[in-house]
């Protein structure tokens, strides 16, 4: 019985467990393994004392069964979740795709438009070079045959090959380096050999032209010998034509901007040539020349090697006369402050009888900051390199003006006045310390001994002196005032009059109220 009880109990328990496994679903493999491992326990140990413990755990796995059908189906939520999320990132996935796509077909439009856009424009380009290529080959073909004319005997082609020189060059500089390279400066420069006017001109002009902004031309026309054979051309017995002239004058400008070619014109003699064309002012239609003479010679005073040459005319001298003409004193200027770089050049300044007062009057020249600037240059150096001049500067006035001109010039001229007055202070200190060094020598000197002063108060013989000092101090001191006062005074005139005040405007002693209570300490002096 015992037996048929317990296969009772195992078939009760399997048809339990079946139908359960059934109502369960094939998903429950989990659980059948449980059990199974109890009913194996509840068999081979006894069946009475196994069931009534199993009926015991019945509801806790009908519970545990609950609970994993909750479990299973949450489970299913969340693979039905994520199929949907799968689902919609695919969805995103392809419609991502699908804008990569059209974005790389726009790009590749996009490319295939900018790609035929720069065809367009590379077959444009390659149209344009060959058509300025073949322009450019014209234009040399013509230059070398401009060349080959200028080497011909023929003097007609000569001149017509070097006016086309001139005009070619005018206002391009390829070409000037190209006709250079072709050769065309040597035939040119030879041209100045002929007789005939016409053509040395047109040499003359084309030269110029090649030389505009071109030193390797500049020097290569110098190199070729024009410089002699324009001098060449001044000297020869016939009377040189005036364009001819005039033309030498423009080449001599534009080849002595370079510095190469600065010592060898000066020693060539063309300065007495550039200062007599210069002088020549009867003829009012030559001024362009007068011009280009003027500031040649500014090029050439730039070299020191040259001083001595424009010494040797009257150039000095008639720079010193033409200041006053506001055309050309600036340039003059320019002249005089390369000059004064020479001991020979301040030397032949110094020796003009009214130099420093033309030059002191410029400082005045409150319309043409310029000309202060240069005038204040010329006598700073002079005022540095020689007493004579300095005690020449004072009789002359200077130092009103140059306290003007500390007050209203321009920052430049500002400077130079004031070193200028710097110099003129200091001769007055040596002289004021030589005038007291004399006296106090023989105030302090040693009294002779035993007399009645060194015996009996040695101490008086040292107020003495410093009574004594203090009286020259003090006419010193007054000097001074004084001559500040005059020369404030002095200023203050010189303002009204350049004003164009009446004279009665502001009254003499209006002056001395302004200038009473000046002190030498507020003078830059």
């Amino acid at each position: 019985m015992a037996k048929c009880h317990t296969n009772n109990i195992g078939s009760l328990l399997l048809d339990h467990t079946s139908t359960t496994a059934t109502a369960t679903g094939t998903h429950h493999s989990r659980l059948w393994t449980a059990f199974s491992r109890k009913i194996f326990d509840a068999v081979s140990c006894g069946g009475s004392s196994r069931y009534r413990h199993y009926e015991d755990d019945i509801p806790s796995f009908t519970t545990t069964a609950t609970n994993a059908t909750a479990s299973v189906s949450r489970e299913k939520q969340n693979k039905t979740t994520l199929s949907v999320t799968s689902n919609s990132r695919k969805e995103e996935n392809g419609n991502q795709q699908n804008l990569n796509v059209e974005g790389e077909k726009g790009r590749v439009k996009a490319r295939n438009g900018k790609s035929e856009k720069l065809s367009d424009l590379l077959s444009m380009a390659e149209v344009e070079s060959e058509s300025e290529t073949r322009k450019k080959v014209e234009v040399l073909e013509g230059m070398k045959r401009v060349v080959r004319e200028l080497q011909v005997d023929e003097g007609v082609k000569r001149r017509e090959a070097a006016c086309n020189v001139r005009l070619l060059c005018k206002e391009d500089g390829k070409a000037r380096v190209t006709l250079s390279m072709l050769g065309a400066i040597p035939p040119l420069v030879g041209m100045l050999d002929l007789e005939d006017f016409g053509c040395q001109i047109d040499a003359l002009y084309a030269l110029l032209n090649l030389g505009i902004g071109n030193d390797v031309n500049k020097a290569a026309i110098v190199k070729a010998g024009a410089v002699h054979k324009m001098l060449k051309i001044i000297e020869s017995p016939n009377a040189a034509n005036p364009s001819v002239s005039e033309a030498i004058v423009a080449n001599f400008l534009g080849l002595s901007a370079l510095d190469s070619n600065k010592p060898i014109i000066g020693s060539s003699g063309a300065i007495p040539f550039l200062v007599n064309s210069l002088k020549d002012l009867d003829h009012k239609n030559r001024s362009q020349a007068q011009q280009d003479a003027l500031r040649a010679l500014y090029n050439l005073s730039i070299s020191p090697s040259n001083i001595s040459f424009i010494l040797e005319t009257d150039l000095i001298s008639f720079l010193m006369g033409s200041l006053g003409d506001m055309e050309v004193s600036e340039r003059v200027l320019s002249i005089l402050s390369n000059a004064v770089s020479t001991p020979e050049g301040r030397k032949a300044i110094s020796a003009m009888p009214d130099a420093f007062p033309i030059l002191v009057d410029v400082l005045n020249w409150t319309d043409s900051p310029g000309c202060q600037e240069k005038a204040s240059y010329i006598l700073m150096v002079m005022a540095h390199k020689a007493y004579g001049d300095r005690q020449a500067m004072i009789e002359a006035g200077i130092v009103s003006s140059l306290l003007e001109l500390t007050l209203l010039g321009s920052t430049l001229a500002q400077k130079r006045a004031s070193r200028i007055l710097e110099c003129l202070r200091v001769d007055k200190g040596k002289q004021v310390s030589g005038n007291y060094g004399g006296n106090m020598g023989a105030a302090v000197s040693a009294p002779i001994y035993g007399t009645p002063s060194s015996s009996s108060n040695p101490n008086l013989v040292s107020k003495e002196c410093l009574e004594e000092t203090e009286d020259m101090m003090s006419e010193e001191k007054k000097a001074v005032k004084q001559l500040v006062q005059q020369s404030l005074q002095n200023n203050m005139r010189r303002i009204v009059k350049r004003a164009n005040l009446p004279q009665d405007f502001v009254p003499s002693e209006h002056f001395k109220s302004l200038t009473s209570s000046s002190t030498s300490k507020s003078l830059p002096f």
